[in-house]
């Protein structure tokens, strides 16, 4: 089977019982991305630049900030700016 004289016990295992097989990998690849996504780590870059971290602010920004970041930085690279303050 598979080209290999003596196949690791695991792999009979999962060759007679698929169903149980592939739930237990569904599982485990399931608890495997939580565990990678679950660190917080959350980062706006734009033209090289870091704009925003959930790591530093703690949360992630409104719909209004993001957009105000990309005008903001549009507005620098293209050398307008406007005089609110």
């Amino acid at each position: 089977m598979l080209g290999i004289e003596q196949p690791p016990q695991f792999l009979l295992w999962a060759w007679e019982n698929k169903g149980y097989a592939c739930m237990m990998a569904f599982f485990i690849g399931n608890a495997i991305e939580n565990g990678l996504t679950s660190t917080g780590a959350f980062e706006i870059y734009l033209s090289g630049d870091k704009m925003w971290s959930k790591l530093e602010s703690g949360r992630i920004p409104s719909q209004g900030e993001f957009m105000k970041m990309i005008n903001d930085n549009m507005a620098l690279e293209a050398g307008t700016f406007d005089n609110q303050f």
